[in-house]
C-alpha cells in the first residue's frame, strides 16, 4: 500500500541518511523524498511516499522515525485531509509548426511552456500525482527528450 508520510526534522547533517536506513531495515520502499526548509529556522519538513505491506508496518515505522533524536515529530497523513503537489518538467520535441498544438494540449492541465528552442520545448506542471501523469501521458506522442519530477511535497489541511 502506498502512504504519505510527513517528518519535520532538524536541518543536521546525517538526518536524512538515518531516516532512510530505518525504512532500509524494514524493507519498506521508498518511492519518492522531498525535502524543503520550513517557517522555522533550522528544521526542514521532509515528505516521503512509501510503499509498505500492511498499516502495522507504517505504524513501526513512524515509531522508530519518531524516536530518532533529530526528528521533531512524524505523521502518516495518507488518510486525512491532506494537500499534495508534485512539479515536473518536460522537454518535448517541438518544430515550431507544431508548438501551437502542444499549447492547446497542455492548457487543461494549467501547465506553461517554460523554455523553448529550435527543436524542442520544455513544459512545467504542477499538481497532483495522477495530473502529472495525466500531462506527461499527453505529451508522449510528441517525444519526449527528457523529464524531471520534484516527488510529492504536502502536509494536512487546516
Amino acid at each position: 500500500m502506498r502512504r504519505m508520510i510527513t517528518a519535520k526534522v532538524h536541518n543536521q547533517s546525517g538526518t536524512l541518511s538515518r531516516i532512510t536506513s530505518i525504512l532500509n531495515r524494514r524493507q519498506v520502499n521508498i518511492e519518492n523524498i522531498s525535502v524543503g526548509t520550513t517557517e522555522i529556522e533550522g528544521v526542514s519538513r521532509l515528505t516521503m511516499m512509501i510503499q509498505a505491506d500492511t498499516l502495522a508496518e507504517v505504524e513501526q515505522v513512524t515509531k522508530q522515525l519518531n524516536k530518532q533524536i533529530a526528528v521533531v515529530k512524524v505523521s502518516d497523513i495518507t488518510d486525512e485531509p491532506h494537500l499534495e503537489r508534485e512539479l515536473a518538467l518536460i522537454k518535448v520535441n517541438a518544430p515550431a509548426p507544431i508548438r501551437s498544438e502542444i499549447q492547446a494540449m497542455i492548457d487543461p492541465f494549467r501547465a506553461d511552456i517554460v523554455d523553448v528552442s529550435l527543436k524542442s520545448i520544455v513544459v512545467q506542471v504542477a499538481g497532483s500525482t495522477d495530473k502529472v501523469n495525466a500531462c506527461i501521458e499527453v505529451l508522449k506522442p510528441y517525444g519526449i527528450k527528457q523529464m524531471a519530477r520534484t516527488g510529492v511535497t504536502g502536509f494536512t489541511r487546516g
